[in-house]
């Protein structure tokens, strides 16, 4: 596997029409399901490595993310990547740090970035800082598809909207959906899990459990209440529990459109986030 940290290596004949998996390392099998499922697609595969400053807040510890780009890179060969792009700040943000965090606080941003009140409120500035390193990574990469796990569902709606409004920027770039990949007992993969305490890990669970219950609800406020309850016994401190609209992830006003459980909260300093696709709800 190739390791490119200057974005013109990105031009080679050998990376042309690639699948692209963005990511900020710390990397699981999470991300490896990602890399496989652009490997099954036929062509290069190039990932991604690159803690972006723009999306933390300033409660948020740019500095403790972790970086394992030795371990990332072993998973990444096993996973079949082509090449690993680990770029620096200068080479992403070449008018510099504060110049991008000028325009990404200046983001225009689809309503579903906005609007929901979820991610949007418990984050602010969140994804204007996603939206610009990822429009930025997909001007330097030029991949054919882009891929994007569901765990991080308001970001994924974020991307949809934002490569579907743009096409003279994006052209014909497909972002592809993956499924949530999960432990055995049901916690979704995230390179945060590392942070949480023996006795927050075995909270943790909480949240998958909270999920299947509302997937079992009959009825929108049933689901919410039923993951409000899970969560509370478990210790959770809930951001929000909410069953919202798959595509506008507004509050469900049309029972017979695709509908979105969310779940944020923490564990101790650890935040957490998981979301399920739920049929019909009244």
């Amino acid at each position: 596997m190739r390791i490119i940290e200057d974005p013109a290596e990105l031009a080679s004949p050998t990376l042309r029409d690639c699948g692209f998996v963005p990511t900020m390392g710390a990397l699981h099998d999470g991300h490896g399901a990602l890399v496989r499922a652009a490997a099954s697609d036929g062509g290069p595969v190039v990932v991604s490595i690159f803690v972006n400053p723009t999306q933390f807040g300033p409660r948020e510890d740019y500095a403790r993310y972790p970086r394992t780009l030795e371990e990332d890179c072993r998973l990444l060969t096993k996973a079949g990547a082509t090449a690993v792009f680990v770029p620096s700040v200068e080479a992403v943000y070449p008018r510099g740090l504060e110049a991008a965090r000028a325009e990404s606080a200046a983001m225009l941003l689809p309503p579903v970035a906005t609007e929901p009140r979820l991610e949007d409120a418990s984050r602010p500035g969140h994804f204007g800082g996603v939206a610009l390193v990822v429009a930025r990574l997909f001007e330097l990469v030029l991949p054919q598809r882009a891929y994007f796990g569901e765990k991080d569902y308001q970001q994924l709606r974020l991307i949809e909207e934002m490569v579907s409004a743009d096409s003279a920027r994006f052209g014909e770039l497909s972002i592809v959906r993956c499924e949530t990949v999960r432990q055995d007992d049901g916690l979704a993969m995230s390179s945060r899990n590392r942070y949480l305490t023996q006795s927050e890990r075995g909270a943790a669970v909480a949240l998958s459990r909270a999920l299947r219950l509302a997937r079992g609800a009959q009825t929108v406020a049933h689901a919410e209440q039923a993951m409000l309850t899970t969560l509370e016994r478990a210790g959770v401190q809930i951001e929000y529990a909410v069953v919202r609209d798959a595509e506008t992830l507004l509050p469900v006003v049309d029972s017979e459109r695709p509908a979105r459980a969310l779940i944020a909260g923490k564990l101790g300093e650890t935040r957490l986030i998981d979301n399920c696709a739920l049929e019909r709800h009244r």
